[in-house]
């Protein structure tokens, strides 16, 4: 597995066990359909978070960057995909976590309802 592979998964794995930790039971972890993806799909109660996780193992990168209205059409139309697909009548909100550095010494970052759904997706 390429070294920007394993860092993703490692990021994935800090932010799942952070849903969790905080009460949020993990449904999907990667969920695909076509070329969409959602990265973390969690659920408490009755709200789903559909979480994107950014990692990089330089901290002088900014892993929020990579967050663009292209980025966010895509998790909003996956989530729309995932939602119905599953027949979910939930509330949703898009999260997203920002994680820089390496295992043993990192800066983590949780966005909770980071961005609302644009009207128009591109």
């Amino acid at each position: 597995m390429a070294r920007h592979n394993e860092t993703g998964k490692w990021g994935e794995r800090i932010a799942s066990d952070y849903l969790k930790e905080v009460g949020y039971s993990i449904l999907h972890e990667n969920w695909r359909m076509g070329h969409l993806e959602i990265d973390i799909v969690a659920r408490k109660d009755d709200e789903l978070v559909f979480a994107e996780v950014k990692t990089r193992s330089d901290r002088d990168s900014d892993p929020l960057d990579a967050i663009d209205k292209r980025k966010i059409a895509n998790m909003v139309r996956a989530a729309d995909a995932y939602m119905k697909h599953e027949n979910l009548p939930f509330e949703a909100r898009f999260d997203i976590f920002a994680i820089s550095g390496t295992p043993d010494e990192y800066e983590f970052e949780h966005i909770p309802d980071a961005f609302y759904p644009p009207l128009k997706t591109y």
